[in-house]
């Protein structure tokens, strides 16, 4: 079973993560930009952890928003961001702009867009 550290120091293995967003190991793969084979190896956990560090905030601030992780999901992977020309966050970190993702999302919850 692959493990990482979040933030927290809380291990989770990428499959659970993977579970939580609603997406498979491999989407999982090219969101972080990580080889699903290293997700089994020790030496691709801190990389892991790095990449999938922004992933973990963003679900964490769109579950706060939406109420739950699987309409924060469904949010991330189906719902454009304005003024993104119909991407949704899903594309955005595919494109390896989380940190927009993030901006937005902060930006919401602080009542800029809402």
């Amino acid at each position: 079973m692959s493990t990482h550290f979040d933030s927290n120091n809380q291990i989770i293995s990428a499959r659970a993560f993977a579970k939580r967003l609603g997406i498979t190991q491999t989407e999982l793969a090219k969101l972080t930009g990580i080889d699903r084979h290293s997700f089994y190896r020790q030496s691709g956990l801190r990389k892991l952890n790095e990449a999938i560090r922004p992933l973990m905030r963003i679900l964490s601030l769109a579950s706060e928003m939406t109420g739950s992780d699987q309409r924060a999901a469904l949010w991330i992977k189906h719902q454009p961001i304005p003024g993104w020309a119909g991407k949704t966050a899903f594309d955005l970190v595919l494109e390896r702009k989380s940190d927009r993702v993030l901006a937005y999302l902060l930006s919401v919850q602080s009542g800029v867009y809402s």
